[in-house]
C-alpha cells in the first residue's frame, strides 16, 4: 500500500502536468516554456508570415505601375502597408493583453458606428464612388472602408448575445428579433454599395458563430436556404450582380467587358506552372491585372512564386484556422470562445473566397486577401480581431453574465426543494449564488475536467458554511 507522502508526491505532480498543459484530454492547453500556449504561438507566428508576405507581394505588385505612372518612384504601396501595417499590429498588441474582458463594453456603440458609417457611405459627397462601386468615406489617402468595421463589431454583437441567452439557437423566433434582424439588415446596407462578398462574409461568419453554440442543423438549414434564395434573387434584380454571376460562369465569353480580371488571373495563374517565373518578374502585373495589389495578388503570387507559393500561402491560413478553432475549444468561457469561433471564421471565409474567385470557382466579389492584400481597413480591422483571437489563446476570462430564469421558474424550483425549511436555509443559498457559475457550459465537454471539480468543491464548501452559520444563529 503506497504511503500518504508518495500519493500526495504523485498527485501534485499530475497537477502541475496538467498545468503545464502535458493533459492528453479534449481542450487541454498546450503551455510553452516562455508562458504562452502552443495556439498563441502560432496564431502569432502565422500572422507575422502572412504580413511579411503581404509587404514583398504587395510591392512586387505595385512597383511596375507605380513607376510607370508615379514618375520614377514605385513604392509608394508599400510604405502605406507599412504604416497601416504598424497601426495594426499596435491595435493587436493592446487587444492580445486583455481585449476580451474589456471589449464588451464598446460592442454596442462599436456596433450603432458601424451602421451610422454605412449608411453615411450613401450620402453624396460623403462616401467616395471607386469602379462603380460606394464603399468608402474620407478624403485621398485616409478613405475607410466602414463595412471592414462592421464585420468586427457583429461578431463581437452576436458572441455577447448567444452568450447571453444560450437558449436562443433553438427557437427561431426569438433568434430572429435581436440577431438575424441585426445581421440582415447590415447585409442589406451592405448589399445595396454593392459589396456581395462582404455580406457573404457576415453571413458565413454568424453561421459559423450559431453552429458553435449548438443550432440544430434542421434549424441551420432552413436559416441558410432563406439567405441563398434572397441572395439568388439579388443577383437576378440588380445589373451589376448579374453580370459577375454571368462572368462567372463562362468569363471567356466577356473577355473584353465584364470578365476581363478573370480572364487575365487565369492566364496568370497558368503561366506560373510549379515554381513560377521568379520574384518580381510577372508580366500580367503590368496594366493587365487591374488592381494586382488588392483583390488580385493571389494571381501574382501564382505567377512569381507558382503552386508551391500558393499552398505555402494556404498552409499559413490553415495553420490560422487549426490554431483558432483548438484556442475556442479551451477557452475559459462561451463569450470567450464564440470570439474565437467568429474572428477564425472571418479571417478563414474571406481567404476561402478570394482564392476561389481567383481560381475561377466563385464570382469575383472583392474581398481582399486578409494580412497580404493592400488595403488600409481591412489590414487595420483583421489586425485588431487577431488581437482578439490572440486573448482567448493565451487564456482570456472574459465572462458575459447569462440571463436569470423567470421568477415563476424560480419560484416552482425553490418550492420543491425541502431543504428550505431547516434552519440556515437561506445563508446557504446565498452562499451557493456567489459560488455559481456566472455563465452556461460551452457546447460540449472538452477535457476541463480539473476546473469543474474545483467548481463544484467551492460551491459545497460554500453551502456548508452557509449552513454552520445559520445553525449557529439559530442556536
Amino acid at each position: 500500500m503506497p504511503s500518504a507522502r508518495g500519493t500526495g508526491g504523485s498527485a501534485t505532480q499530475a497537477k502541475a502536468g496538467r498545468k503545464r498543459g502535458t493533459g492528453k484530454g479534449a481542450g487541454a492547453r498546450t503551455v510553452t516554456r516562455a508562458g504562452q500556449s502552443l495556439e498563441h504561438r502560432m496564431l502569432l507566428t502565422a500572422t507575422m508570415c502572412l504580413l511579411a508576405f503581404g509587404a514583398v507581394m504587395v510591392y512586387s505588385a505595385s512597383s511596375a505601375t507605380s513607376l510607370l505612372q508615379g514618375g520614377g518612384y514605385g513604392g509608394s504601396y508599400l510604405i502605406k502597408f507599412a504604416i497601416y501595417g504598424g497601426v495594426g499590429l499596435v491595435l493587436m498588441r493592446v487587444l492580445a493583453r486583455d481585449g476580451v474582458a474589456k471589449v464588451h463594453e464598446i460592442t454596442a456603440p462599436l456596433l450603432v458606428g458601424s451602421f451610422v458609417l454605412v449608411l453615411a457611405v450613401h450620402i453624396p459627397h460623403v462616401g467616395v464612388s471607386i469602379n462603380g462601386a460606394r464603399r468608402w468615406i474620407g478624403p485621398g489617402p485616409f478613405q475607410f472602408e466602414p463595412s471592414e468595421l462592421m464585420k468586427l463589431a457583429l461578431v463581437l454583437y452576436t458572441a455577447t448575445l448567444l452568450a447571453k441567452h444560450p437558449r436562443q439557437v433553438h427557437d427561431l423566433r426569438a433568434l430572429a428579433k435581436p440577431l438575424l434582424l441585426v445581421v440582415g439588415a447590415a447585409c442589406l446596407l451592405v448589399f445595396t454599395e454593392p459589396d456581395l462578398g462582404t455580406a457573404m462574409v457576415i453571413a458565413f461568419t454568424v453561421g459559423a458563430m450559431l453552429i458553435a453554440a449548438g443550432i440544430p442543423p434542421q434549424k441551420l438549414g432552413l436559416i441558410a436556404g432563406t439567405v441563398l434564395g434572397l441572395v439568388l434573387i439579388y443577383a437576378i434584380a440588380r445589373p451589376y450582380a448579374r453580370a459577375r454571376l454571368t462572368s462567372f460562369i463562362d468569363p471567356w465569353a466577356h473577355a473584353s467587358s465584364t470578365g476581363f480580371q478573370a480572364v487575365q488571373g487565369q492566364i496568370a495563374i497558368g503561366s506560373g506552372g510549379l515554381f513560377g517565373v521568379g520574384p518580381g518578374q510577372s508580366v500580367q502585373k503590368i496594366f493587365y491585372l487591374p488592381e494586382a495589389q488588392t483583390d488580385f495578388i493571389l494571381a501574382v503570387i501564382a505567377e512569381e512564386l507558382g503552386v508551391v507559393g500558393v499552398f505555402a500561402l494556404l498552409f499559413l491560413y490553415g495553420l490560422i484556422a487549426y490554431a483558432g478553432l483548438r484556442a475556442a475549444k479551451a477557452a475559459r468561457s462561451l463569450y470567450s470562445a464564440l470570439i474565437a469561433v467568429g474572428v477564425t471564421a472571418l479571417i478563414v471565409s474571406q481567404a476561402v473566397l478570394n482564392a476561389f474567385a481567383v481560381l475561377g470557382l466563385a464570382p469575383l466579389t472583392g474581398v481582399p486577401l486578409p494580412f497580404v492584400s493592400y488595403g488600409s481597413s481591412s489590414l487595420v480591422v483583421m489586425l485588431a480581431a487577431m488581437g482578439l483571437l490572440l486573448n482567448v489563446a493565451s487564456g482570456a476570462t472574459g465572462h458575459v453574465r447569462a440571463v436569470a430564469p423567470t421568477r415563476r421558474a424560480r419560484s416552482s424550483k425553490t418550492g420543491s426543494r425541502s431543504s428550505e425549511t431547516r434552519p440556515g436555509a437561506a445563508a446557504a443559498r446565498a452562499g451557493s449564488a456567489d459560488a455559481r457559475p456566472r455563465e452556461p457550459a460551452r457546447w460540449g465537454d472538452d477535457g476541463n475536467d480539473e476546473e469543474d471539480r474545483d467548481r463544484r468543491r467551492r460551491d459545497r464548501g460554500a453551502r456548508g458554511a452557509g449552513a454552520r452559520g445559520g445553525g449557529r444563529a439559530a442556536g
